[in-house]
């Protein structure tokens, strides 16, 4: 099954100041964004020794090794757990639900305009073991509808399987991020999923509720988007 919602709201030159203030301190969603209405920027000057470009976490100091290092940790955690609950399912339709950026994508850690961005390994294992299961999977961001082509295709390219990709619409942009997620997965849950897990890497990922579980992944205090 796969879930449309906030497809392309139109001009890019038409909403350029209006997405670039609402996607104000993340990476991802103002390169994509750039890439669709100015083109791509030029290669990068640096590199660190693991040939990773500078990006916004070198920027903020986070070490590479030390965030994989830290998701591998939550992934441990939740892996046994969605293993059990997938396996007493029955009849149940089951569903995880996800943040994109530094959640299931290295946004932070590569340069926004080499694309696909690369997959998180140890998220796109557990994802992909949990679909094995019968559990279906849906991605729940605050990008912007202008980039959800790009952003379902950069998903699929990266690896992930796709049951539902939810973005911001034009009203989106002007509430409150959390509310914006609880209800899309109040929306999810509405069509007769359990969500057994929400994966994200901030709390505005995982308040609300409307689901039996969360997981945090590491966002350094606000420093990863």
């Amino acid at each position: 099954m796969s879930t449309n919602v906030g497809r392309p709201l139109g001009s890019p030159h038409a909403l350029h100041p209006l997405i670039r203030r609402a996607a104000a301190g993340t990476t991802a969603v103002l390169g994509l964004t750039a890439l669709l209405v100015v083109g791509p920027a030029p290669a990068a000057s640096a590199s660190d020794p693991d040939g990773h470009h500078t990006s916004s976490a070198a920027l903020h100091d986070i070490d590479y090794r030390t965030w994989r290092k830290d998701v591998a940790a939550v992934v441990a955690e939740a892996r046994p757990y969605i293993e059990e609950r997938a396996e007493d399912a029955g009849g149940e339709k089951q569903a995880i639900v996800l943040d994109i950026d530094n959640s299931s994508l290295e946004t932070d850690f590569h340069p926004f305009w080499e694309l696909p961005t690369p997959a998180i390994p140890e998220i796109r294992e557990l994802v992909r073991d949990a679909h094995d299961r019968g559990v279906a999977v849906f991605f729940v961001t605050a990008r912007p509808g202008i980039i959800y082509s790009l952003t379902d295709w950069n998903l699929k390219q990266a690896g992930y399987p796709v049951n539902g990709l939810y973005v911001r619409s034009l009203p989106d942009l002007f509430s409150d991020v959390g509310a914006y997620k609880t209800a899309k997965r109040a929306e999810i849950e509405a069509k007769g999923y359990t969500i057994i897990a929400n994966i994200g890497n901030n709390t505005t990922d995982l308040s609300g509720g409307h689901a039996e579980r969360a997981f945090k992944l590491p966002d350094y205090g606000g420093k990863l988007s």
